[in-house]
């Protein structure tokens, strides 16, 4: 089993979260696992995207592009 993590988050955040995809997650805590992994990994692929520009520019400037 993973080890978990305490966050402490005002109410009224929680209620609207539980309002809004109450009926998509089975819990509060799966609700936020699951928009925080989205969140990570949205930000891997614009780390990928910014690398593969990186790799093009220099092939470019090598003139292999």
């Amino acid at each position: 089993m993973a080890t978990t993590r305490e966050v402490h988050l005002p109410e009224a955040l929680c209620a609207a979260v539980e309002q809004k995809f109450g009926h998509r997650f089975g819990s509060l805590e799966e609700a936020i696992s699951a928009i925080l992994s989205q969140l990570v990994r949205d930000d891997a692929l614009i780390m990928d995207a910014r690398e593969q520009q990186i790799i093009e520019d220099r092939l470019k400037g090598l003139g292999y592009i």
